[in-house]
């Protein structure tokens, strides 16, 4: 391919004037680089000399990888083709709507933030690409100011706006997206470089289907040496407990069993976030954003229940490749705590998305967030509204039929309490909890675990009076720290219903005669404090 990009203006063009199915292009004015012996030329590994590893080390922290090397390595090289095999051969339509790629950015490296903008230039077919907006999030390195306007005036589709005090990301974005004027929103992260042919994909499944969101395949670009990394093509988004978002290879039986290939686009439960396109007008129907999220953290499991749960997919294309350099720290500096912020974000998405899963969330860590006198999760209000609106389905349903491998038990342990002592069960009989001979058909008898650590049955828990009392049984309240109880978190006392509040170590125990249950001092060997549930779902 020519470096000169003006035959393929003409070439693309002429493409979409004429209708129907082409090839999908393999624009690339880097594939005759201007210098092949440059340093990480191709994508490959570059090396620091031994007088400048001092320097690597010093410079580590302005973008938290090898900002040297990045500096040495050309703004515009060239990457090798990861693409599967027979991608080059893929059909897609003339008609693509154009794309407005919006770079959100914050004290950026200036040569990573120019390589990501030069390779997007470089290999999308111009006739698509509307617009690159660079949204600085108010940066206070000085090269990205005048130097950055002078650098990218070259670019008359490049424009540059600047917000005026800290937005964080997810508002940066919002502030970008506003501004868009091409049909489809493409986000990237700052630090990345697009492969070939990797925009056309993305734009045909969002062309077949305007609620078909489509992520790319996110390929390494090693933070040590700036190599460019091929990923497996079978990768996915997934979250776990409590909303961590995590990376997962489809099984080899599942690849069977479905006759994928490797170029087949992949539905995808979470999408990491940083690198996707979306119709605007569908962005907006959606809500966008959350504008309650602060900064960073959370946006990407919010939009990702919403798009599936309110009509919506989620695809990964394994046609279109990104490199993207994934950092051992997040650089981002939060105007606030951070990991308040974090958590704050992720207390909303809960609130508003999991339903009743929610306290799978809060009982995997977050139970401090429960407490809304320590954080102040704002208004969720529009966000209900907007759910409600949208007719979007349940949680579980997005569990039964997008993630259907997530292990989401609803409780930790259910059924019978049997106690190994009195071999009795707990009741509740007349609002007082009491022992009965054990009757599974009995619901009065059936007690759930919760992930919040309470002994529930409806409304009414288990909960300690002191030691040496009887239990008692009231309303139970997920934000009590004294309504909680602790089951096998200690080997020495496996089977022992431990008290959570109190330092001194005092267990549930049955009275020897089966007409009592009191707190007493734990003991290892009494049978009267061991306990067993019917069903055990997680530890």
């Amino acid at each position: 391919m020519a470096q000169n990009v003006e035959p393929n203006q003409v070439k693309t063009a002429f493409v979409r004037e004429k209708g129907g199915l082409h090839k999908v292009m393999a624009l690339d004015v880097t594939l005759k680089p201007r210098d092949a012996r440059a340093v990480g030329q191709f994508g490959q590994a570059a090396a620091v000399p031994k007088d400048k590893e001092q320097e690597v080390q010093n410079r580590w922290n302005e973008g938290h990888f090898n900002v040297y090397l990045s500096e040495q390595i050309p703004v515009d090289r060239s990457i090798p083709d990861t693409r599967p095999a027979l991608c080059s051969e893929n059909m897609v339509h003339n008609n693509l709507p154009t794309t407005s790629v919006i770079f959100c950015f914050v004290d950026e490296v200036w040569s990573t933030l120019l390589r990501s903008v030069h390779s997007v230039i470089n290999r999308s077919p111009p006739h698509l690409l509307k617009e690159i907006i660079l949204v600085d999030d108010c940066s206070t390195k000085d090269y990205l100011k005048e130097p950055l306007d002078a650098y990218m005036a070259k670019f008359p589709k490049v424009r540059i706006i600047r917000l005026k005090e800290r937005e964080g990301l997810i508002r940066a974005r919002l502030a970008g997206a506003a501004q868009a004027t091409g049909e489809v929103l493409t986000f990237l992260d700052s630090h990345v470089e697009c492969n070939i042919g990797w925009l056309e994909p993305l734009l045909e499944r969002v062309y077949m289907d305007r609620r078909k969101v489509a992520c790319p395949v996110i390929e390494v670009i090693s933070d040590k040496d700036m190599s460019y990394v091929q990923v497996d093509n079978f990768q996915r988004g997934i979250f776990k407990w409590p909303l961590v978002f995590g990376w997962s290879t489809l099984h080899e039986d599942v690849i069977k069993k479905n006759h994928m290939k490797d170029r087949d686009p992949l539905r995808c439960p979470v999408m990491a976030g940083g690198l996707f396109s979306i119709d605007k007008k569908y962005f907006y129907e959606l809500g966008s954003y959350d504008p309650g999220l602060d900064v960073w953290g959370g946006e990407n499991m919010e939009i990702s229940f919403k798009i599936w749960m309110c009509g919506g997919e989620i695809e990964i294309i394994p046609c279109s490749r990104v490199g993207h350099i994934f950092r051992g720290q997040n650089p981002y500096k939060f105007p606030k705590d951070r990991q308040k912020t974090v958590e704050r974000n992720l207390a909303r998405v809960a609130e508003v998305w999991l339903d009743e899963y929610k306290e799978l969330f809060y009982g995997h860590g977050y139970h401090h967030l429960l407490d809304k006198s320590m954080i102040d999760i704002g208004n969720l209000t529009e966000q209900i509204q907007l759910r409600q609106k949208l007719k979007c389905k349940s949680f579980k349903w997005y569990l039964d039929n997008i993630y259907p491998d997530m292990d989401a038990p609803l409780v930790k342990a259910e059924g019978l309490v049997f106690n190994l002592g009195t071999r009795k069960c707990l009741a509740i009989q007349n609002r007082t909890i009491a022992f009965a001979t054990c009757d599974l058909s009995n619901q009065n008898q059936h007690f759930n675990y919760t992930w919040l650590r309470l002994i529930r049955q409806q409304g009414l828990c288990v909960v300690p009076q002191g030691l040496g009392n009887p239990v008692s049984l009231e309303p139970c309240d997920n934000t009590k720290a004294q309504q909680r109880w602790m089951i096998n978190t200690n080997k020495l006392l496996a089977e022992h219903i431990i008290v959570e509040s109190t330092p001194r170590r005092m267990c549930l125990e049955a009275s020897s005669k089966g007409d009592g249950i009191y707190v007493r001092d734990c003991f290892s060997g009494s049978d009267l404090q061991r306990w067993q549930f019917t069903h055990y779902y997680a530890q």
